[in-house]
C-alpha cells in the first residue's frame, strides 16, 4: 500500500478483532443513516467487530468507542470504514 493511500470497506466486511475507523454511513432503506446515528455511529469513531451470533453470525457484537452494540449484518453493510 502506497503511503497515504485508505484501505475502505464496509463494516460488515471487517475481520473480527481489527479496528477500523468509520469514514462514511451511507443512506439506505428506512432511514437506516438517523438510526445508525441515534444509536452512537458517526464519522471518526473507532470500531471493531467482537462476535458473531450463533446463527448465520447474527447479531454482530461492535466495539464503537468503549461500548459495546449489537447490529444486524443488514445494518453493518451501509457503516463504511477504513484501517
Amino acid at each position: 500500500m502506497h503511503q497515504g493511500q485508505m484501505n475502505f470497506m464496509f463494516l460488515s466486511d471487517l475481520e473480527k478483532n481489527k479496528v477500523a475507523r468509520i469514514s462514511n454511513i451511507l443512506d439506505g432503506e428506512f432511514s437506516i443513516n438517523a438510526k445508525l446515528r441515534e444509536v452512537g455511529f458517526a464519522e471518526g469513531d473507532e470500531v471493531e467487530i467482537i462476535a458473531y451470533g450463533p446463527v448465520a453470525k447474527t447479531p454482530i457484537c461492535v466495539r464503537l468507542n468503549r461500548t459495546m452494540i449489537a447490529l444486524r449484518p443488514n445494518e453493518a453493510k451501509y457503516i463504511e470504514v477504513e484501517l
